[in-house]
């Protein structure tokens, strides 16, 4: 699954062109290295977002193409 669409549909960030800006100006990573909006999200994965001044830091435990609010926060483990 694409980076943006994972971020978007786990509702770590509201919306898909949101999560691709973010991508673009390097403030998402995975695994460590920066994320372009394209890049393939994998079960297990590290993701880290900067959001101005704050910072979180999940791993990916879920992959579905569409999650309903309550299901979302299962997709993902804070760290």
């Amino acid at each position: 699954m694409r980076i943006d669409k994972f971020l978007k549909n786990s509702r770590l960030i509201k919306r898909r062109t949101i999560a691709k800006e973010a991508c673009e100006q390097e403030r998402v990573m995975i695994n460590g290295k920066p994320a372009k909006p394209g890049s393939e999200v994998k079960i297990g994965d590290i993701i880290n977002i900067r959001f101005g001044s704050s910072e979180i830091t999940v791993k990916v435990l879920l992959l579905t193409e569409s999650s309903k609010k309550e299901e979302a926060a299962n997709m993902y483990q804070i760290i």
